[in-house]
Order: structure tokens, then sequence, then C-alpha cells
């Protein structure tokens, strides 16, 4: 697996490669000589500094030529923004000056498939407005596939709810709450509550 660095700023590189301790790597500084490493490289993971290559990230957007394995990292990240890189399936998106914990946390999620954010940003995601109900495909789709308590179940993760909070709503136990959890996701074909949410909204 090969690290891929994205930034116009030697200095983020630099700073990103001793802060979590990353010996093997490889840089690229425009959008030309990332699109040649991609090129040659199979496995990767992609880690993108959005405050000086957006243009070229927007760009991506654009064509829908996002490439796999995705992280974007910014100083001040914000809501909105992380709303819409990861609805264009980026796989990551935080503070690029997180912690060394956080970030092993955030490649870890990234290689086992499932999409990470930080919490403020998943709590955002998660949470449905009383005034926008479903869909009607989303509807027929939870009606076709998932059962009665598992609609219980999602529509309470759409509404912001941690697993506790729907063990407690629902007078079951959190471990309940997390099987009824991996089942929904096989039955809906998705990896985590962000691509759930994503789907459904």
């Amino acid at each position: 697996m090969e690290i891929i660095f994205f930034s116009s700023s030697m200095d983020t590189i630099s700073e990103w490669k001793i802060k979590h301790d990353i010996e093997h790597s490889v840089a690229c500084y425009d959008l030309e000589s990332l699109k040649n490493i991609l090129a040659k490289i199979d496995d990767y993971i992609l880690i993108a500094d959005y405050d000086s290559v957006a243009v070229d990230i927007n760009k991506m957007i654009t064509s829908n030529t996002i490439p796999k394995n995705m992280i974007i990292l910014e100083k001040s990240p914000e809501i909105a923004t992380g709303k819409m890189l990861i609805s264009h399936n980026v796989k990551a998106y935080g503070n690029s000056r997180m912690l060394s914990i956080h970030y092993i946390q955030m490649l870890q999620t990234v290689l086992d498939n499932k999409t990470w954010t930080y919490p403020e940003l998943t709590a955002a995601l998660s949470k449905l407005p009383t005034s926008e109900p479903l869909k009607e495909e989303s509807i027929s789709l939870l009606n076709n596939r998932l059962t009665s308590k598992e609609i219980e179940v999602v529509k309470l993760v759409l509404n912001g709810y941690t697993n506790d909070a729907v063990a407690s709503t629902l007078n079951i136990t959190t471990r309940t709450v997390k099987a009824h959890m991996s089942s929904i996701f096989s039955k809906l074909h998705v990896n985590d509550r962000v691509s759930l949410v994503i789907l459904l909204k």
C-alpha cells in the first residue's frame, strides 16, 4: 500500500511525513504529476491538501474522476465542504493538523473500505431534519429489504442517534443494535453510516 501525498506545498507534505512518522511515500505537486503516478500505482491511499490543491480537486469532482481511496485534509474543515466531498466519493475528510492517533484511525477506516469523518461532520451527515421526510424510493428500498425493527433502527440513525441512544430508545442492548446495523449494511450494500445516509437522502 503506497501513500501518495498531493499538495502544492512542500512544507505541508514534509510536516505530514514528520508528524505521522511516514518513511515511504510519493509526493505530487500538481494534477499532471498525480495522474502520472496514479497510472503506475494500483494499491494506494491518496492524501490531498485542500488548502493548496482545491482547484484541482474540484476539477476531478466536476469531471467525475475522483481517485479511489482519496482522503482530503484542510486546516479549517467545514461541515458544508465535508458534505460535498463525501457525497462525491471522497473516503475521508478532516483536519490537516489532526493528531497521529486520529490519522492512524482514518487510514485504517479507509483501508477497511469505509468512510471516515470527524465527529461533528458525522453527526451532521447523519442528522435528517424532521421537515425532510425520506424520499419515496428510499422508503420503498427499506420496506423491501429490511425488517420492521431494522427500519426503526435506520430512522433513529438518520436522526443522529448513536448506537447507545438507539439501544436506549428501543429498549435493546447496544450489542443488538450493532447486529442490526451489520445486517442493515449488508442488505443495503453499504459499508458504514455515512454511506447509508448518502444512499437514503
